[in-house]
């Protein structure tokens, strides 16, 4: 994983590179879980490649589906209309499940590829896979082709862009509350641009706070489970079972909530183990490879409320209803998943 993870930091710097240079690769594969990135570098290329106002004559844009080989082709040996450069983009071109005739035509293409364009293949709702077993493909793309993977950012990268993005709101925030805002909402910038709008709009003094976050962004799904278990640690359990409704009410999939749940019991053990054998919440960090210490010391703080026998009982109930949810067929899986809080609500 580390070899990859630095393979594809390397990628994206050197796009980077390209851009503020003006020295684009002839050919890019845009792939990748953070979209809100991958669109601003594709924008950050259109602004470098085509001047404005001449978009129409420079910047092709292309579907994957049923898009030939022979129209890419045309595409991008189009000359570019009163200035040195064209953008072509398609979107959703699974290359390796193109006919073999297909393939080898677009071999041909990047292998004699004009000095003029710039083509990025961009995967959105297509997922980027190489298939290995093509060797021709996979090895002119290796010659011809820079592959960008646009990851979650670090830590310290979104704590600063959080900050910018909050103080275009005309706010502050500090970076324990961004911290909450991370935990809250996910880590990815496609939907933090969102949340962090409605919370600026919603703030009423300079400086964000936890409350303002929690009163009007939408949490993601281990964000709301890790409530609810909460909510059962802290014997709260009217407020797990709202919690359970309103997931269910919001049609996630009972097999995905009773995952999450099953992930959060994990990590409540794991900070069990940690506490019944004198570590602290470094150690957390480190086992499950968090960003930060701010979900390690929420787990530490539930952990204190249950014991070491709860949490294997919690455990092993969650791994017995998940086997029964996967394998039995009839199932009324809403119903089992409510059962199952009510025995997590039982402390004996």
């Amino acid at each position: 994983m580390a070899v990859k993870a630095t393979k594809s930091t390397a990628a994206f710097e050197k796009l980077k590179s390209d851009i503020k240079n003006v020295t684009p690769e002839n050919v890019y594969i845009f792939y990748g879980e953070e979209t809100y990135l991958r669109e601003f570098y594709l924008e950050e290329l259109r602004r470098t490649l085509v001047p404005e106002g001449f978009e129409e004559f420079n910047y092709h844009r292309l579907q994957g589906k049923n898009l030939t080989m022979q129209e890419l082709l045309e595409t991008v040996e189009a000359m570019p209309m009163m200035a040195q450069n064209t953008l072509v983009t398609v979107t959703d071109l699974d290359i390796f499940k193109l006919e073999e005739s297909q393939r080898t035509a677009l071999i041909e293409i990047l292998s004699d590829f004009p000095e003029y364009c710039t083509l990025v293949f961009v995967y959105d709702t297509v997922s980027y896979k190489r298939d290995g077993k093509m060797k021709k493909l996979t090895a002119a793309l290796d010659k011809f082709v820079q592959e960008v993977e646009f990851q979650e950012q670090e830590r310290a990268a979104l704590v600063k862009w959080v900050k910018r993005r909050v103080a275009a709101t005309g706010h502050d925030i500090d970076t324990a509350t961004i911290d909450h805002l991370l935990f809250t909402c996910g880590t990815l910038m496609t939907a933090l641009v969102q949340e962090i709008k409605k919370v600026g709009a919603y703030a009423k003094g300079q400086n964000i706070t936890i409350s303002d976050i929690d009163a009007v962004v939408e949490p993601v799904l281990d964000a709301r489970v890790f409530d609810m278990t909460k909510c059962i640690t802290d014997r709260r359990y009217d407020d797990a079972a709202r919690i359970l409704g309103d997931l269910l009410r919001m049609q996630e999939e009972p097999i995905m909530i009773l995952a999450a749940i099953g992930k959060e019991l994990r990590r409540i053990y794991t900070a069990r183990l940690a506490l019944d054998s004198g570590k602290d919440k470094a150690w957390l960090v480190q086992l499950w490879n968090m960003r930060n210490d701010y979900p390690a010391k929420l787990l530490m703080d539930a952990a204190k409320r249950v014991d070491h026998d709860w949490c294997r009982r919690a455990l092993k109930k969650c791994q017995t209803l998940d086997r029964r949810m996967k394998s039995e067929t009839g199932i009324d899986r809403e119903a089992e998943l409510k059962l199952f809080l009510m025995e997590l609500a039982d402390r004996k």
